[in-house]
């Protein structure tokens, strides 16, 4: 993780000149009048909102007024579920303080190559227009409280220390939004571990949400990314490779890089290792590599075009 500094910002290395639009009148960030003493300093749609390739400029506008997080992140990656929910709760948290921009790099490619993300999920704040890296990859919820309390610190210290109000929501809401249904419990206790870095509780949650209801596919999605986690915990990606490179046949150290370059968001890497490997091995060796890819397919994404090539090359290799 970076910690945020206004030495750590990121001029020449991330462009978003060629993002920079003028907002409309009346968007987030417009010109317009001086606030009144004590209110919002600009209106937002919501405190969490989709933004893309064409609306970013307005983004940048509105960190003028206050800290924008930005969220680069994908369907198919399962570690930016596990996060997304995390940044989004500590958000509405801070009243207004703080405004999430969520960006889908597979719709939004500028925006990725902007900010150069090379793996996902990646969080990057703006502060007068400017980007500071916040972090990389999954991580609890008390480091993003850290982490967004220091972002708080360096926006005051460049000036940037606006609020935001929610249009059209009542004054009592006004840095809150409307809370989300409940979890069921079995979902809830699995979040709960996450948070706390107990991957193996949270595992066991869902196998028994799954026990209770084998139609519940939140919770098998939840079991696939949590799985993943718990793989790539504190593996040292380098020795991993490492291992991998000096022992191509070596289904274990191959298992374990696909499962890095996935929750790295290098999904092709991820399958063609595997597939490679599958066409290499003797027959009676192949299973585990096969339900690695069928986890793997089903942490991704059925509908996903890389899972779907994916599969049509596995099934040409098992008839």
């Amino acid at each position: 993780m970076s910690q945020p500094n206004p030495g750590a910002v990121l001029r020449g290395a991330v462009d978003l000149s060629a993002l920079r639009n003028k907002p409309a009148a009346g968007a987030p960030g417009a010109p317009g009048d001086a606030p009144a003493p004590g209110q919002a300093a600009a209106t937002v749609p919501s405190l969490v909102m989709d933004v893309t390739d064409a609306s970013f400029g307005q983004v940048l506008e509105l960190s003028r007024t206050v800290p924008v997080v930005v969220d680069l992140w994908a369907e198919w990656c399962g570690p930016c579920k596990q996060l997304s929910p995390v940044i989004e709760k500590v958000v509405r948290e801070l009243a207004g303080r703080v405004v999430l921009a969520k960006v889908d790099v597979d719709a939004n490619p500028q925006l990725a190559q902007a900010f150069r993300a090379q793996s996902i999920p990646l969080v990057v704040a703006l502060v007068g227009g400017q980007p500071v890296p916040l972090f990389t990859g999954a991580v609890p919820e008390q480091q993003v409280r850290e982490v967004f309390a220091q972002l708080l610190q360096v926006a005051a210290q460049n000036g940037v220390t606006g609020t935001v109000a929610v249009d059209g929501a009542p004054e009592s809401e006004q840095g809150a939004e409307a809370a989300e249904p409940a979890l069921p419990p079995l979902h809830a206790e699995a979040f709960e571990a996450i948070e706390a870095g107990d991957y193996a509780r949270a595992i066991a949650a869902y196998e028994k949400a799954l026990a209770e209801n084998p139609r519940d596919e939140d919770a098998r999605a939840g079991l696939g990314q949590v799985r993943l986690l718990d793989r790539v915990q504190g593996v040292d990606l380098q020795a991993a490779r490492d291992a991998a490179a000096a022992n191509p046949q070596d289904v274990d150290a191959q298992l374990a890089v696909a499962d890095l370059d996935i929750a790295g968001g290098h999904v092709d890497d991820a399958f063609d290792r595997l597939l490679d490997l599958f066409a290499a091995l003797p027959g009676d060796e192949r299973a585990p590599v096969r339900e690695r890819l069928l986890e793997l397919f089903g942490l991704v994404g059925d509908a996903d075009p890389r899972v779907i090539r994916a599969r049509g090359r596995l099934s040409s290799l098992l008839f």
